[in-house]
């Protein structure tokens, strides 16, 4: 600020009493404030001026402070009250079904997940780049035409190992049912997350929890407790969460697919500019899902059933808490991430890595503690020393936890190849491990737990210290540094 000698030391005092704080750090506002001091004639230490910058540097913040910290309480509340619901039927059924029916439904859903990943080849990143509402329908119409492509491509594939006889026909059919509606969810929840409508995200769970246990268990009265019974129920419970989202951002999505806006040329140029994150977004999210589900795979190969039975379970019973924590932390860390530029993103980036990282300890935790103390009511059951189990696969859902959120946050880096890298080695050091062990035993659910925390605060280590400012810096997004994500 330039200061005319022909005025008065006053004018200038007024101009600062009214003057509008930028959202720099904290150092660059103390030295903005000690050099208009300087040029008012005005003492560095004068409290009135001091305490009245900082009144409304807070008073222009408690507006937004308020709203965040009211969607987080509401997302949670709503995520809790769903997992609430949703957990007695889930107890219900683990009474009713053999323990390889949950084994199969748990290889059923982790392996729909993993491919409901890909199906929009992680285009779903890019809403999250900034602000910009032309950019986010560009990106979303993008994602949309890329989830009708893959999901046709998927039908072909799934008729092709019915007729062969690799699968079910029903296993199939309801298998793409569940795969299309999981990728439909997928492209919704990260619409309103960049929107910021979290209670429509957290509806979306509830009414999925409501209606996805009634329909298991009544599907369990008319056919049975077969896994064909939790594949029809795991398929329309995500059916009815993707009609009730797709109902409630109907408005909202009508204006970002609009016929008008459709030309095979925007396709193409989005295509081409965010054509790193399939290239290097993708493989990563595959590579640290794949961690994720690893102990699963070895399941049918187990040669102890009660155990991989029971790991089948403890991993669907923390597979609860894992969701309830990335459900509420993923879309508040992302949308508070886009509003944010520069310094006070990789700030803000930085809080929220080691927020998170505690919160997930916290929480799991607590729950191996509860395990263990409550496992003395199993004594005698089918599922005797599941506490047990559910402690020990604790710490490899801490990991877990944290790295959706975390990886999520990296994703607005210059150098998205690296979490390929790290997420890569990851991978194989639990296929080492469980190469080693030879079978399936406390010890390496140890092993694995150690691997997953490890692999997490790497992730951590590279947001604090390498978060740059690719997304902001540019208008394209993921088009900086000649590689778009």
């Amino acid at each position: 600020m330039t200061v005319s000698r022909d005025r008065e030391p006053s004018d200038d005092v007024a101009g600062i009493a009214g003057e509008r704080l930028s959202d720099g750090s904290a150092m660059g506002v103390d030295m903005a404030a000690h050099v208009t001091m300087d040029r008012a004639h005005l003492p560095h230490g004068r409290p009135g001026l001091t305490i009245a910058a900082g009144r409304r540097f807070v008073a222009r913040r408690v507006p937004a402070l308020r709203t965040n910290l009211g969607s987080a309480l509401l997302l949670g509340l709503r995520f809790i009250q769903a997992r609430l619901i949703s957990v007695w039927g889930l107890i219900i059924a683990a009474a009713l079904c053999p323990p390889f029916v949950f084994a199969a439904f748990a290889v059923f859903s982790a392996v729909a997940n993993f491919i409901s990943i890909a199906s929009l080849l992680r285009l779903e990143a890019v809403f999250f780049q900034n602000s910009d509402r032309a950019r986010l329908g560009l990106a979303f119409r993008l994602a949309a035409a890329v989830g009708v492509a893959f999901l046709a491509i998927a039908t072909l594939v799934l008729i092709g190992l019915a007729v062969t006889g690799w699968i079910a026909p029903a296993v199939a059919f309801f298998f793409l049912v569940s795969l299309a509606a999981r990728s439909v969810l997928r492209l919704l929840w990260s619409e309103a997350t960049a929107e910021g409508d979290f209670r429509a995200i957290g509806n979306s769970n509830v009414v999925q929890a409501m209606v996805q246990p009634a329909i298991m268990l009544l599907l369990i009265a008319l056919f049975g407790p077969r896994a064909l019974t939790l594949f029809m129920a795991d398929a329309i419970g995500h059916v009815l969460a993707a009609a009730y989202l797709l109902h409630r951002r109907r408005d909202s999505v009508a204006a970002l697919v609009r016929p008008a806006l459709w030309s095979r040329r925007s396709l193409a140029e989005a295509a081409f500019r965010w054509r790193d994150a399939p290239r290097a977004l993708l493989p990563s999210a595959l590579l640290a899902y794949g961690f994720a589900i690893a102990p699963l795979l070895v399941l049918p190969y187990a040669s102890n059933t009660v155990l991989a039975a029971q790991v089948a379970l403890s991993m669907r019973l923390l597979d609860m808490p894992t969701q309830m924590f990335a459900t509420v932390s993923v879309p508040l860390v992302l949308n508070r991430l886009r509003s944010h530029a520069g310094s006070r993103r990789r700030f803000w980036a930085r809080i929220m890595a080691l927020g998170l990282t505690a919160g997930a300890t916290i929480l799991f935790s607590g729950i191996a503690i509860a395990a263990l103390v409550a496992d003395h009511w199993l004594v005698g059951t089918q599922w005797q020393d599941l506490g047990e189990v559910i402690a020990l696969l604790a710490a490899f859902y801490i990991g877990i936890a944290v790295l959706g959120p975390l990886q999520e946050v990296a994703t607005l880096s210059r150098q998205p190849f690296w979490q390929v890298a790290v997420n890569a080695a990851a991978l194989i050091a639990i296929l080492v491990a469980m190469a080693w062990f030879r079978a399936l035993s406390p010890e390496l659910l140890l092993t694995i737990g150690a691997i997953s925390i490890l692999r997490t605060l790497t992730h951590t280590a590279f947001i604090w210290l390498h978060l740059d400012d690719s997304a902001e810096a540019s208008p394209d997004g993921l088009a900086a540094s000649g590689a778009a994500r």
